[in-house]
C-alpha cells in the first residue's frame, strides 16, 4: 500500500490563529486539492491526521467539522481523486489524551485502520508537532512551507526532515 498522511490546517487549507470555525472559513490552499487528487489517481491512499481543539473549546461542533471534511472530499473528488481516513483529535491541549499531536495516537489510528505500519510513510505537516508525531511512529517527517511551515523551518527539526514549498511539490516528488 502506498500511504501518505497529511496534516489539515496549513497543509491542505489555510490556517488561522482564530481557528477554522465554519465551512465558509475552510478554504483550500492553491494546488492542494489537485495534489491530493493526483496522488490518489496514481494509487496513493491519502489519509489526514488533524488536531481539532476548536471542538473542545466550543468554537464549532462535530457536524460542522464533518461538513468541512465533506467539502474536502467532494472537492478532491471533483479533481478525480479521493481522501481516505480523516482522523482528528477533538481534545484541548490540557485534556491528557493520547491522540493530540505530537503524541502518536492519530497516526496509530490510521495505521490500525489500514492494518499497516507507518515506518517510512511520509507524514506531511507545517508544525513541529507534526514532525514530532511522525518521528514517534517512525514515519518520514515532511515539512511544507505553507501555513506555519516557514516559522517552523526556523526551529530545530528532526534530522531527516524533508522540506517542500507546498503540497504540490510533495506530490511532484512522489510521482516522479
Amino acid at each position: 500500500m502506498k500511504l501518505i498522511v497529511l496534516d489539515r490546517d496549513g497543509v491542505i487549507n489555510y490556517d488561522s490563529d482564530d481557528y477554522i470555525k465554519t465551512v465558509d472559513e475552510w478554504i483550500a490552499l492553491p494546488g492542494a486539492l489537485q495534489a491530493i487528487a493526483r496522488l490518489s489517481r496514481a494509487g496513493w491512499t491519502v489519509a489526514v491526521a488533524t488536531n481539532q481543539s476548536g471542538l473542545a473549546r466550543g468554537y464549532y461542533s462535530v457536524p460542522v467539522l464533518e461538513s468541512m471534511h465533506q467539502v474536502l472530499r467532494d472537492a478532491v473528488q471533483q479533481h478525480g481523486g479521493s481522501v481516505g481516513l480523516i482522523a482528528y483529535c477533538p481534545h484541548g491541549p490540557d485534556d491528557g489524551c493520547q491522540c493530540r499531536k505530537p503524541l502518536p495516537g492519530l497516526l496509530e489510528q490510521i495505521a490500525q485502520h489500514y492494518q499497516t505500519t507507518l515506518e517510512g510513510v511520509w507524514f506531511v505537516g507545517d508544525s513541529l508537532r507534526d514532525l514530532e508525531a511522525a518521528v514517534a511512529v517512525n514515519a518520514q517527517p515532511v515539512l511544507v512551507c505553507t501555513g506555519k511551515g516557514e516559522q517552523t523551518r526556523t526551529q530545530a527539526m528532526p534530522d531527516n526532515t524533508l522540506i517542500f514549498a507546498d503540497l504540490s511539490a510533495v506530490a511532484d516528488q512522489l510521482l516522479r
